[in-house]
């Protein structure tokens, strides 16, 4: 570990020296990519720098004490060597967590895709609960949030609505909440006060730039429309809405959010690209799916990663067996409690994993 640390503070020393120089600094587009290496590797660096004091301290405090010193300093030094050993250990478990591999879409930003699933209006409403939860926690982390496309109904529900949320290390976060979430209620139209189970899905797709994904043009076929539903007289009366088909793949994407034909077909291949990109990924990685329902399941009220009990107020993640009994701070977008323990869980499943390949 020792070694690859070095290696990486040497690294971390010369891109120092490589973006300070004014000729690499006029290629921009190098000057970035060797920003951005600098920035990743820094945490890492200054936590080992911490750990090396820590170590040469000891070190110090350690010849001391076989020195014939007074009995007052020795006490002093026994408590210094104590504190000393609790942070080199702590420092120790944080670097062995900054050196686990990285996900190279943790700093990316998000498409949410959030669907009603089995429930009805129910599950319509559940899933417009979801929403306002994940855009209350992107407001409280400073990330902004841009809808793409929303199938609204009657009472306030959402059939289906899909947003993008940007900000750093988005994906890093929001990527555990991909799955099937049940909520236990009593619905308002429930007159005689039954507690009724419905779903609705997640799914969390990294943002992809053009350069990760090639679409053959060909293989579209692009459809514009009148939008319907919410919105201003130009969106309502002009044809701006768009729908894109990747014929290959039978994948749909609509969009009629903005005024701007335009700016809805862009919208629109910006979530179809996300769309293939995560294709592509589960194709190549079997292990984890052989296509999209396994990040989302069926929506059957029998698949669930996470249900909300509205009468017991709780909130429990069923993947790592926590349970929260504040379910109101909880949907008004305080999830980073139940985040945090699947990030600790995913990094133990990790260092488990690298410790079995040493052996």
């Amino acid at each position: 570990m020792l070694e690859r640390l070095n290696f990486i503070e040497n690294k971390y020393e010369e891109l120092s020296i490589k973006i300070s120089d004014p000729t690499v600094m006029a290629n921009q587009k190098e000057w970035q990519q060797l920003c951005k290496e600098h920035a990743e590797m820094e945490t890492i660096v200054n936590k080992y720098r911490q750990y090396r004091s820590a170590q040469e301290s000891l070190k110090d405090d350690q010849e001391m004490l076989g020195e014939k010193i007074d009995k007052e300093l020795k006490e002093m030094v026994e408590e210094e060597i104590k504190e000393l050993q609790e942070n080199s250990t702590k420092y120790e478990e944080e670097l062995k967590i900054l050196l686990l591999p990285k996900d190279p879409n943790d700093n990316k930003n998000v498409f949410v895709e959030i669907r009603g699933g089995a429930g009805g209006e129910e599950a319509a409403l559940f899933a417009a609960n979801l929403f306002r939860m994940y855009t209350r926690y992107a407001e409280r982390k400073g990330w902004n949030i841009e809808v793409m496309s929303a199938n609204e109904t009657d009472i306030g529900g959402f059939k289906e609505v899909v947003f993008m949320i940007k900000g750093e290390g988005a994906y890093s976060r929001l990527k555990f909440e991909s799955g099937a979430h049940r909520v236990q209620r009593v619905p308002d139209t429930e007159s005689s006060g039954r507690i009724h189970t419905s779903t609705s899905t997640v799914a969390v797709l990294p943002e992809v730039e053009d350069v990760d994904v090639e679409i053959n043009p060909n293989d579209l076929r692009i459809d514009v429309f009148r939008a319907s539903g919410h919105g201003g007289q130009c969106v309502n009366t002009t044809d701006s809405a768009v729908r894109i088909t990747h014929l290959p793949t039978g994948m749909v994407v609509s969009c009629q959010d903005e005024k701007s034909q335009l700016k809805n077909k862009e919208k629109a291949m910006k979530v179809l690209r996300a769309r293939l990109f995560e294709k592509a990924q589960q194709e190549r990685s079997a292990g984890i799916a052989e296509d999209r329902r396994s990040q989302v399941g069926t929506g059957d009220r029998s698949e669930r990663i996470r249900t909300y009990n509205f009468p017991q107020g709780r909130v429990t993640d069923h993947r790592i067996g926590v349970t929260l009994y504040k379910l109101d701070s909880f949907l008004d977008g305080e999830i980073d409690e139940i985040i945090d323990a699947l990030i600790t869980e995913e990094q133990a499943e990790k260092m488990k994993a690298v410790g079995n390949q040493a052996v």
